[in-house]
């Protein structure tokens, strides 16, 4: 976020005084502010009722209206603005069954964790602390707003987002806190696959995906929302290859090495791709195989996906990871034409990413990434990619006929021109005259 932005927030803030209102900076980006970091938005909270905020500013969005949220535009840019409430018994796990207008005192005490329950008044320049917010950020703790057990009552994905913002930040779940996860960790299961997918995929983009899901094992949140990944516990592999021990202490290495704002296919590459291997293990004396669970593994990972509803764009692309990520240990032997074709496919930057974080959690041999990378870079685009030489029209001036064989012909001449056989469109109508003698027309 730029400082305007942090402005523009302030603006809303005086306008909302000026009308008579109590009004802070709330929630996160107290929190980032006050460890020295960028907040990534800014909300505001008031003592101003919904219609009264849809009054002073003239471009709004009643994105949670019921719940006194409406979303104040200014210049473009969105600010979240939340009426002071107190909320009532939350019978599904995730909204209130009332809520009714309430003091500041009463808005913090009904939210999630310590860290986010500070507010900052941006006119005195005074932080707004009644949690004990400051010094928890100071030890480093993320912890419940009074009772744990209640606050995950009330919306039981506060558990996921507990572990977040420890390896986020990395922090340490309070114990009392840590302790209500582990007991109420079953009725994950209530929340919406949505939700829940969304916060999983912040742990492994946001930084300390490593961490967070250690943490989500530890509380028993990852057998019930991932039990893939658990299954890979005790999946044994061959000690050459992977002297780092099993596949869940294998994929959560690759976990390790995943950079903040890595991409979401990346990460998900990086925590599926031996998801068939449990499924996939033959052992035969001291001998251990996982044949297939490359493709396998790819019907997992869009099936796992899917069920976390991401979109058809993340889970093609995982999916392609999951299935090729083994194809560079085959790239030396390729023919050059076979090579280009691998290098050019959609998704290898990725691919290779992930070929490479995928050998240093193992055994580190990072020689078929480098030979990939280096014929990759070798290679002017013109090669890998060149115009064709022919063209239907071509076949057709030549006498196929127009059918399913045009591609078959037009994908062994690219062959050829890849391997370097052809240069030119005449070069390419000789070889294919030769070459289908008994096709071509009279």
């Amino acid at each position: 976020m730029t400082v305007s932005t942090r402005a523009q927030a302030i603006s809303i803030v005086e306008q909302l005084r000026g009308a008579g209102h109590q009004a802070v900076l709330a929630g996160g980006c107290v929190r980032d502010m006050l460890l020295g970091q960028e907040p990534q938005d800014y909300d505001i909270a008031t003592s101003a009722r919904p219609e009264e905020v849809q009054r002073i500013f003239p471009a709004t969005v009643p994105v949670g209206a019921q719940f006194g949220v409406i979303l104040v535009l200014l210049d473009g840019a969105p600010f979240e603005v939340a009426s002071f409430r107190h909320d009532g018994a939350y019978l599904d796990g995730r909204h209130p069954s009332e809520v009714r207008y309430g003091s500041l005192e009463e808005d913090i005490q009904r939210r999630d964790f310590t860290i986010n329950g500070m507010v900052y008044d941006p006119l005195a320049g005074k932080v707004i602390d009644l949690v004990g917010g400051q010094d928890d950020l100071k030890r480093g703790l993320v912890r419940a707003i009074g009772n744990p057990q209640a606050r995950f009552e009330e919306d039981r994905l506060r558990m996921i987002r507990a572990v977040r913002f420890a390896a986020r930040l990395k922090f340490t779940i309070d114990p009392p806190t840590f302790a209500a996860i582990q007991a109420l960790a079953p009725s994950i299961a209530a929340i919406s696959a949505e939700r829940i997918g969304d916060e999983v995929t912040r742990i492994l983009t946001e930084g300390g995906a490593q961490r967070g899901f250690q943490l989500l094992d530890d509380s028993g949140l990852l057998k019930v929302i991932l039990p893939e990944i658990v299954a890979m516990k005790g999946t044994a592999q061959t000690p050459d290859f992977h002297p780092e021990g099993d596949v869940f202490v294998h994929t959560l290495l690759l976990l390790s090495h995943l950079p903040v704002g890595a991409s979401e296919t990346l990460a998900y590459g990086c925590l599926l791709h031996d998801v068939a291997k449990p499924i996939c293990m033959r052992q035969d004396g001291s001998r251990i195989t996982f044949y297939g669970h490359t493709d396998q593994g790819a019907t997992m990972a869009e099936e796992l996906l899917k069920r976390l509803k991401r979109g058809r764009a993340t889970w093609e692309r995982v999916a392609y990871l999951v299935r090729s990520h083994l194809r560079l240990v085959q790239a030396p032997q390729m023919r050059l034409s076979t090579l280009k074709r691998f290098l050019r496919e959609e998704g290898i930057e990725e691919l290779l990413e992930l070929a490479r974080i995928d050998a240093l959690s193992s055994n580190g041999d990072l020689s078929y990434y480098r030979f990939c990378l280096e014929r990759r870079g070798a290679l002017p685009e013109e090669e890998i990619r060149p115009a064709p030489l022919v063209r239907g029209g071509d076949l057709i001036a030549l006498g196929f006929q127009p059918g399913p064989r045009f591609k078959e012909i037009l994908r062994q001449v690219e062959d050829a021109q890849l391997g370097g056989e052809l240069h030119d469109r005449d070069q390419a109508v000789e070889w294919i005259k030769g070459k289908f003698t008994n096709e071509v027309g009279g």
